[in-house]
């Protein structure tokens, strides 16, 4: 085959990159971007392309100056990036950086996944092969794609969100000399941990959590357990027609590593009207629905076990397994357990926005071999600055993994506190970034505790 000349090259890096005309979105000026990129980079035409987004924002002031690129890692599976609505941790970036956020592949406007994509394989398997091809190593390489069309190959700074962490973490085992600096708040994980090592340690912390919580609202206990036996009744049902189940009830304590989580929980169960028989009024109903339905992001729940995997397992689902060994989280002990970030297969037969997937991820909780996501020896030598936050009490990404990370990866400070919980980016991003930025540039160091 004749290699392309530089001329038909250039032609085809432009059609593969679409960039809007800027326009002011009070009070910062926005860009999209949007980039072609192979779904499976080992075999490029297995697949048809799809098409990554990348949302800019630019202090409209600034846009002339030749500002430093971060590049925001959104917290996931399955996480589209933040729109910036109002004030947020961005007007803080804002004024020393031009801000790149990321849709991950397959969320937001970037080749949307949902039910109706999976529905056009014939079999699970086969979509539960697609679906592979969503983890962390892919996400990097797609923010590979952009950096390199759209901004020349110049280097950036990472700003990595919870699960933005696991794909930092990724980015410097791969691609170390793209980055200038990697900030991450909630979000290292154990490199070599394994979904089970996770869930026998994430468990015990959302049982602190919802222990918080029954301190804080011992009514709201009794509320619960009233709820539950109703539900365990049976023929109680959600708007949509899904049957609201005890288990359902009990993912409402998902929310509790946020920092209005509690107190969330609370208002919701104080709009409950129970009727003679003891069952939920359909505002109730839907608000449970709305919040544990995964309607607006299904991948999260399709993925959120295949996130930890790497070389050979056992296969199976880890939280349910972390579950099934713990008699106090049955639905019918009593007070309720409520369970934390974790998806359980029953999900996927009684959730109407993941039904189409049941078939897709049972496949992929049963594959025993995975590509690795980390590369120890290279992120042992890492050079790149890495400062990290870390929350004492967040139930969604274990302290103790994530400092022996920390000390596992050359370069890298954590500072641990237990002033924010797993949302501290989004409560008090004013503070949180420019500390981590200077933890990182040496103008601010931390002891551990």
């Amino acid at each position: 085959m004749t290699p392309a000349s530089p001329a038909a090259r250039r032609r085809a890096r432009t059609s593969a990159v679409r960039t809007s005309e800027p326009r002011l979105v009070p009070p910062v000026l926005v860009r999209d971007h949007r980039v072609r990129v192979p779904v499976d980079r080992e075999d490029p035409s297995r697949y048809p392309t799809i098409e990554v987004f990348a949302r800019e924002l630019v202090d409209p002031a600034r846009d002339a100056e030749d500002l430093p690129l971060l590049l925001f890692l959104q917290g996931g599976p399955g996480g589209m990036g933040p729109r910036p609505l109002g004030g947020g941790w961005w007007s803080t970036a804002l004024r020393t950086h031009r801000v790149v956020l990321l849709d991950q592949r397959g969320t937001g406007r970037s080749s949307r996944v949902d039910g109706r994509t999976i529905a056009r394989f014939g079999s699970g398997d086969e979509a539960a092969d697609y679906l592979a091809c969503f983890r962390a190593d892919a996400i990097v390489e797609d923010a590979e794609a952009v950096r390199r069309a759209v901004y020349g190959g110049r280097r950036w700074a990472t700003l990595g969100q919870s699960y933005g962490g696991f794909l930092t973490l990724t980015y410097l085992s791969r691609h170390p000399e793209a980055l200038t600096a990697c900030y991450v708040t909630g979000g290292l994980p154990g490199t070599a941990a394994t979904a089970e090592d996770v869930y026998a340690r994430t468990f015990p912390r959302q049982a602190a959590r919802v222990a918080a919580f029954a301190r804080r609202y011992p009514e709201d206990v009794q509320l619960l357990g009233a709820l539950a036996d109703r539900l365990a009744a049976g023929d109680v049902t959600l708007p949509d027609g899904d049957p609201f189940t005890v288990r359902r009830l009990q993912t409402l304590g998902m929310p509790l590593g946020m920092s209005t989580g509690v107190d969330a929980l609370h208002w919701l169960l104080d709009t409950v009207d129970l009727d003679a028989d003891g069952a939920p009024d359909d505002a109730f109903a839907l608000a449970v629905q709305t919040q544990t339905g995964f309607d607006a992001n299904p991948l999260y729940a399709v993925l959120q076990e295949v996130i930890y995997h790497q070389g050979e397992r056992g296969g199976g689902w880890a939280a349910q397994a972390e579950l099934d060994r713990r008699p106090d989280h049955a639905p019918d002990a009593r007070p309720l357990a409520l369970t934390g970030e974790a998806v359980f297969p029953w999900m996927f037969d009684d959730i109407r926005a993941l039904r189409p997937f049941r078939a897709a991820a049972e496949a992929l909780a049963a594959r025993t071999s995975w590509p690795p996501l980390y590369d120890a020896e290279r992120l042992a030598a890492n050079e790149v600055p890495v400062a990290a936050v870390q929350y004492v009490d967040d139930p969604y990404v274990d302290l103790d993994l994530a400092t022996a990370t920390a000390d596992a990866v050359g370069n890298a400070q954590v500072w641990v506190t237990n002033e924010y919980l797993h949302d501290g980016l989004r409560a008090a991003g004013d503070v949180i970034l420019p500390r981590l930025v200077d933890l990182a540039a040496g103008r601010w160091t931390v002891t551990r505790p």
